[in-house]
């Protein structure tokens, strides 16, 4: 397909399955808009009644929900918010060894100041530094997969643990309401995919903790643990949240979104972008264009910009990485120059979640 932009927003044809309509704007910010004329996007009507159903399912328990932190401005403002709305939260954290400076410090600042429980899971360093050595091996694009499903099977196994029905996240609408492109991520829950890349590369996994679709159905289904986008439950603004936690609790934010990690901000500003030809910029740019709180003229000319803040912090990434991989500049060099292998090519657990998805649907 030749290239093209869509008119409304930044999105473009290195989605491929982008579609455009006769006035140009594409398929991705024009099913956002249709969410967002449903109500599917602002639940602030239902914040209320929502706080007290918490309040209520968590009676004689002594959490009603987790919070997932990660340094970042949405997660720490939906830790601000459960606490504000006066519930007992667990705050939970993941640290997969590639934490910043400032999301470390973002945390303990958060925690000491709104004084509530945080339980933080270590990975061990050395299996999960072998697990992604599995998918640099493998050339598949979302090596963000293992964080992602660690972090679902951490809070979902602590949610079982205290009976907890509620999983407050920050994802929300306002600054992620344009789905990722199917070939931009790949399905988070994917066990198998995980399992037998690790496999792949004789590793074996001990402690990693690691979430497939039939365990996901059991948490959701069997001990109706629910996922919620807690910021849809009001008028967020990422810029205000920044502001108001900068003022009130010292958080210092990020240039970029995702960027409390450093192997994100790696894989976000320079992997994606250099191996892939994908700026993820675009989707959550997009994003902002659509729910007003960015032109696209001003998303463009951030996009003119690299993804890294500087060519200084871009060389102390790459230094960082490659000691904390035990990687040559060689090393790197021939992985970004390799070619693409989809993650279905090693067996996937796409097929399961897909046969689920679509009794769920004739059910309802």
């Amino acid at each position: 397909m030749e290239y093209q932009q869509c008119n409304r927003c930044v999105m473009d044809t290195t989605a491929q399955d982008i579609v455009f309509d006769e006035d140009g704007n594409c398929n991705f910010c024009s099913d956002f808009i249709t969410s967002i004329k449903k109500g599917h996007t602002n639940l602030s009507h239902k914040l209320d009644s929502f706080i007290e159903q918490i309040k209520k399912d968590g009676q004689s328990k002594k959490y009603d929900c987790i919070v997932g932190v990660s340094g970042g401005a949405d997660s720490s403002y939906s830790l601000y918010l459960a606490k504000k709305y006066g519930l007992r939260v667990l705050a939970v954290h993941m640290d997969n060894g590639w934490n910043s400076e400032l999301a470390t410090n973002n945390i303990e600042t958060l925690i000491s100041n709104m004084g509530v429980d945080l339980y933080t899971h270590v990975i061990d360093w050395n299996e999960y530094k072998q697990l992604m050595q599995a998918f640099f091996d493998a050339d598949v694009i979302d090596i963000e997969l293992l964080y992602d499903n660690a972090m679902l099977a951490v809070n979902y196994q602590l949610a079982a643990k205290y009976g907890i029905k509620y999983i407050l996240s920050g994802s929300n609408s306002a600054t992620e309401g344009i789905k990722i492109p199917s070939n931009w991520n790949w399905y988070k829950k994917d066990k198998k995919n995980i399992q037998n890349l690790a496999k792949r590369n004789n590793v074996t996994i001990k402690t990693f903790p690691i979430i497939g679709t039939i365990d996901y159905l059991y948490y959701r289904g069997i001990k109706k643990i629910k996922w919620i986008p807690f910021l849809d439950y009001v008028d967020y603004n990422k810029n205000e949240a920044m502001n108001f936690l900068k003022n009130n609790y010292g958080f210092k934010p990020y240039p970029y979104k995702h960027y409390e990690s450093v192997f994100t901000r790696f894989y976000q500003g320079y992997i994606l972008p250099e191996k892939f030809n994908i700026d993820k910029r675009k989707v959550h740019l997009s994003t902002l264009i659509v729910s007003g709180q960015l032109t696209k003229e001003d998303a463009i000319k951030i996009l003119e910009q690299n993804p890294y803040p500087s060519q200084y912090d871009l060389d102390n990434d790459i230094e960082y990485f490659l000691k904390k991989m035990s990687w040559s500049s060689k090393n790197l060099e021939e992985y970004i120059h390799r070619d693409e292998k989809l993650h279905k090519e090693y067996g996937t657990e796409v097929n399961i979640f897909e046969f689920f998805k679509s009794i769920y649907n004739k059910i309802i």
